[in-house]
């Protein structure tokens, strides 16, 4: 898949990590390993730029949550590092992750703090970041639960000011208004509700758009690129479109998540699929492909939480939030997208790769180029296979999309030209010495 050609037949030719070579079907290149794609794709590798990992095992989760994104043909993940003061803390986490990932990585800062905004310059480039999240999610009593005392509007503004002044600098939103929820939750627990739908209703499409408002006009204000992360219904989309309208106003990145493609709260998935914001109606699904069609949507990330099924096995109210998601991208974007709705290829190249690479500073990423790293996913579009969480190296045990069948598959995935995951498991060699790479933007 060549970024101005399509699906095009040819040789590829890798040296050094790096694409060195793009020629035509019948060249002969001289290497030192030659791999037959013939009746495959060979894509860039997926880019997916909203994980937590450390959400499940804290020590263990870039060695096994990289695995499971590598059999998916995820090649480069943006994670969320947060903690009291990121100044002593960023250090020891990068270096983990970097002894244990068999991808490469980045990460977003959170910030949940006064203290994070007044350090933010400091951070971004001693660390080199460049994003990151705020969480209207955490507001109030909601936020007080997690020790987060700060977070207001005018944590939202100064975030934005000051990111503003960070070049290449982009500040990722999570849109709910979770100061009205528990005025629509708790009539649903009295009233004995205990499904997803109900997950639904106590956090509606609204309270995401009056939220996505809030933060787009700020950004208009102080002029910053920001990106509305996880967006998953019509009426919150809209109001991104309205937005954008403005003249000479800033960036406006969306972000979705293939669930948001792929579930809506009549999945039997149930508890499982319970994620903030939840998972929709039809018509929100609808309107998401719509916006993968329209160019609405900007990229997909998955927010993959790794916890264990022991955490989901609950009623609706009490079990955890989130699940895992990375390494089912591109399965999900190629059977639902591609194969049964006809989205062309190169359109889920530009979700699932190309447009987080430009957003997020990553040059050597992002499409099959001279010159860039040689982060290949290589594809049997026709393969079918049904999830089967005991086979995806998830620290997770469980998938809400465990028992579907699903066509079309990676059978192959390299990092840098090396070959980490081949016929739905990881090489040897990739867990003796993972290899990935901590990726600086800034």
């Amino acid at each position: 898949m060549l970024p101005q050609g399509g699906l095009t037949r040819g040789t590829l030719g890798v040296k050094d990590g790096r694409i060195a070579v793009i020629a035509g079907p019948d060249a002969q290149l001289a290497g030192t390993e030659t791999l037959d794609c013939g009746g495959l794709w060979v894509l860039p590798g997926v880019i997916d730029p909203h994980v937590h990992f450390g959400f499940g095992s804290p020590e263990t989760d870039f060695e096994t949550e990289s695995r499971n994104a590598a059999l998916g043909g995820t090649t480069t993940v943006l994670s969320f590092h947060r903690s009291r003061d990121i100044r002593e803390s960023f250090e020891a986490a990068r270096d983990r992750a970097e002894s244990q990932s068999c991808i490469d990585f980045g990460f977003h800062f959170g910030i949940t703090s006064n203290l994070h905004v007044e350090t933010l310059d400091d951070i971004s480039h001693r660390f080199g970041v460049s994003s990151y999240k705020l969480y209207m999610m955490y507001k109030g009593a909601a936020g007080l639960s997690k020790g987060f005392t700060d977070i207001d509007d005018g944590l939202l503004y100064s975030a934005l000011q000051e990111t503003a002044k960070i070049p290449g600098a982009v500040l990722g939103v999570h849109c709910e208004n979770v100061e009205v929820i528990p005025v629509l939750r708790d009539p649903l627990r009295a009233a004995g509700r205990d499904d997803l739908k109900a997950w639904n209703e106590q956090s509606p499409d609204f309270l995401e758009a009056e939220n996505v408002h809030r933060v787009c006009y700020f950004a208009s204000k102080t002029r910053t690129p920001v990106n509305i992360v996880h967006l998953s219904s019509r009426e919150a989309l809209d109001e991104v479109r309205r937005h954008r309208l403005r003249r000479d106003g800033p960036p406006i990145y969306v972000e979705s998540c293939p669930h948001y493609l792929f579930l809506n709260d009549e999945t039997p998935a149930g508890p499982y699929a319970k994620v903030n914001p939840p998972v929709r109606g039809q018509d929100d699904v609808e309107a998401m492909w719509e916006g993968v069609l329209d160019g609405a949507i900007t990229t997909l990330g998955s927010d993959h939480v790794p916890r264990k099924r022991e955490t989901k096995d609950k009623d609706i109210w009490a079990a955890s939030n989130g699940f895992p998601g990375t390494g089912m991208i591109l399965p999900i974007m190629l059977h639902e997208g591609y194969h049964r709705r006809g989205v062309p290829l190169d359109k889920i190249v530009a979700l699932t790769s190309s447009n987080a690479a430009r957003i997020y500073n990553l040059p050597a990423k992002g499409s099959i180029e001279i010159g860039k790293d040689a982060d290949l996913v290589i594809v049997d579009p026709d393969l079918e296979r049904t999830v089967d969480p005991a086979t995806l190296e998830s620290f997770a045990d469980y998938s809400p999309y465990e028992g579907m069948t699903l066509k079309g598959w990676p059978v192959r995935t390299l990092v840098r030209g090396r070959t980490v995951a081949l016929d739905s498991r990881i090489v040897d060699a990739a867990r003796t010495e993972p290899g990935g790479r901590f990726l600086r933007r800034l």
